[in-house]
């Protein structure tokens, strides 16, 4: 028997309805720690998209997600009403060799775009596939220096949720490297 390529669960991702209220349940109730806000806007199936997405750390370094959307066309498309969604993902801690050896497997298995993707969050790198039964996978690499990054995160989490809660949608992933985000 091989062993598994992926290391442990690195988040699950749902969309939600309200993030405080989310943040309130999981945080407040359940005591899970709000440890990372990102507020990301990128082109992702076919627009551009603006959206606040919360961690919820676990004890093995694990999380949970959720997204909420600024555009209530976007939510209305990627809620959580929806039967299915990119939006709600089971996401897998992998390696640099790992994430290598199964992206060659994707493409080996003749897996193409829109089935699988990748997206360089600037936190992590991210190598999607749709499975045959229409649940998204992503093996997801942190980078190197993801330690720093999430310390920031943890950091400032309640504030940035506050923020993009009062209306302010601005990006705040300074460390994504592709142009959508140097242009805001």
């Amino acid at each position: 028997m091989t062993s598994p390529l992926a290391n442990r669960l690195h988040h699950t991702a749902y969309v939600v309805k309200d993030l405080e209220a989310t943040r309130h349940f999981y945080e407040d109730i359940l005591g899970f720690p709000l440890v990372a806000t990102w507020c990301e806007q990128e082109a992702l199936f076919g627009s551009v998209r603006t959206y606040c997405h919360c961690f919820f750390g676990l004890r093995d370094g694990s999380a949970l997600a959720f997204f909420q959307f600024a555009d209530p066309k976007d939510q209305a498309e990627f809620g959580p009403d929806l039967p299915s969604s990119p939006f709600r993902h089971i996401a897998l801690n992998v390696d640099a060799e790992a994430q290598a050896e199964l992206e060659q497997r994707i493409a080996a298995a003749g897996f193409a775009p829109p089935r699988t993707y990748v997206l360089e969050h600037g936190y992590c790198r991210s190598v999607y596939v749709v499975d045959p039964d229409e649940m998204i996978l992503e093996f997801t690499l942190d980078a190197g220096h993801a330690d720093k990054i999430n310390a920031l995160r943890a950091s400032d989490a309640h504030d940035e949720l506050k923020r993009w809660l009062a209306g302010d949608h601005r990006p705040n992933n300074d460390v994504r490297p592709d142009h959508l985000a140097a242009a805001h």
